[in-house]
């Protein structure tokens, strides 16, 4: 099963956290310094899986990664899973990215958090693996991307918002609010 997803750049900062079992806001703070520390030490030429750090697990646990350009994705494993099985998903997980973004970069997972986070749903959820198939995936992302162009997007909520202000048939605004021993004036506001 997977335990954890990090993805952090070559100075250690987080792009996308992601932990499929419960730890404290500083334990996880301290298993990316850690993650970060082991994964960034070693050489580009050295297998791309180690041991857990003694924070997430110790030798149950077991650390698979890939660096790409400024990205170190790690994905943190139990015993259970095949080291070239993850190996691979992360392969998927990053091409799939390129395809989306059309050639991933670092400020795609800073801007695009959401999307980022989507397409990472679509392949892993609640520490399983639920899909493969790059084709697939994108497919699903088009689906979510056609069905917020519908929509109008979060960012058209706002507008909609307003126009649904406007479109309320009110008989009369009130002037004076009375409630209890309190009166309220409301001053007059010009239509919108």
């Amino acid at each position: 099963m997977i335990k954890a997803i990090l993805i952090f750049n070559n100075h250690g900062k987080p792009r996308l956290i992601r932990f499929y079992q419960y730890f404290t806001e500083d334990m996880q703070q301290q298993i990316i310094r850690e993650t970060f520390h082991l994964v960034s030490k070693r050489d580009d030429n050295v297998c791309n899986f180690l041991e857990g750090g003694s924070l997430i697990g110790g030798s149950d646990y077991k650390l698979i990664y890939r660096h790409y350009a400024t990205l170190y994705f790690v994905f943190c494993v139990d015993s259970s899973e095949s080291e070239l099985g993850i190996l691979d998903l992360i392969q998927v997980f990053v091409e799939t990215l390129d395809k989306c973004f059309e050639n991933v970069c670092e400020l795609d997972l800073i801007f695009h958090m959401d999307k980022v986070h989507y397409i990472l749903q679509e392949v892993v959820m609640g520490g399983m693996v639920l899909e493969t198939n790059m084709n697939e995936i994108v497919a699903q992302v088009e689906v979510q991307n056609r069905m917020e162009k519908s929509e109008g997007g979060l960012s058209a909520a706002p507008a909609r918002a307003v126009s649904a202000v406007k479109n309320m048939n009110l008989p009369e605004i009130p002037r004076n609010i009375n409630i209890g021993d309190i009166n309220i004036k409301v001053p007059s506001l010009s239509p919108f």
